[in-house]
């Protein structure tokens, strides 16, 4: 039975965590990944971050932009950079994909969200990958999902996906952050909205060097999902 997937992927997913520069076999990985899921008649759509943490590679800067208009510009050289590199991994497979970028108003003003959601079905429709990301170039602050763990959450409920996956470079969900709590305990399941409050609270942990988000945007992404009936 065909499903709707969406897949989320970070920055510290995507990039070395010494250098900052792509990981390209993990990349790789991925892509033949969903071409599987897409071979078995399945819907995917890519959200994937890494735009700026690339252009800041790209541009020589040594940690991440501080204001909107320097991480703009960074995000420009960064997402083309990007692209190419899924392209080229995506087209060796023959599996076709296009770039989407959202902003917030993308999905909150209604003629907009319709807009979109059409877009989305005609490029699942045909086949197509979908690789979405924020479109940190023209975002203004007060429009800004500010990561993409929701941004993923918000795509995937305008589609009505069956699925969404939110990859990490951790193993699985603890009790808190295990990289400072050394006994931090490990959660295999969350089985309810009660347990998403409480995580909220419970776990923290900033994003990596070249990224945004971190559990604590992974929880907000389930409640968002869970609500929407995903």
């Amino acid at each position: 039975m065909t499903k709707t997937i969406v897949v989320k992927i970070g920055t510290s997913s995507l990039t070395q965590a010494e250098t900052g520069q792509l990981a390209l076999s993990s990349i790789a990985s991925l892509t033949e990944t969903l071409c599987d899921l897409r071979r078995q008649g399945h819907r995917v759509i890519l959200v994937s971050s890494g735009a700026v943490g690339v252009g800041c590679v790209r541009l020589g800067l040594t940690e991440r932009p501080k204001t909107i208009a320097l991480k703009q510009a960074v995000a420009a050289v960064g997402q083309g950079r990007l692209m190419r590199i899924y392209d080229d991994l995506f087209t060796i497979l023959q599996q076709p994909i296009a770039q989407v970028l959202l902003t917030r108003a993308d999905l909150v003003e209604r003629s907009r969200y319709l807009n979109a959601n059409n877009t989305f079905q005609e490029l699942l429709n045909l086949g197509v990958i979908p690789i979405v990301n924020e479109n940190d170039t023209v975002a203004v602050e007060e429009l800004k999902f500010g990561d993409n763990d929701t941004l993923s959450a918000l795509v995937a409920s305008l589609v009505e996906a069956d699925w969404l996956f939110l990859l990490t470079d951790i193993d699985r969900l603890y009790s808190a952050d295990p990289r400072s709590v050394p006994d931090a305990k490990p959660i295999s399941l969350v089985s309810s909205m009660q347990e998403l409050t409480e995580l909220q609270i419970q776990t923290g942990g900033q994003g990596s060097r070249w990224g945004t988000g971190g559990m604590i945007t992974k929880i907000s992404a389930a409640r968002i999902a869970i609500a929407a009936g995903i």
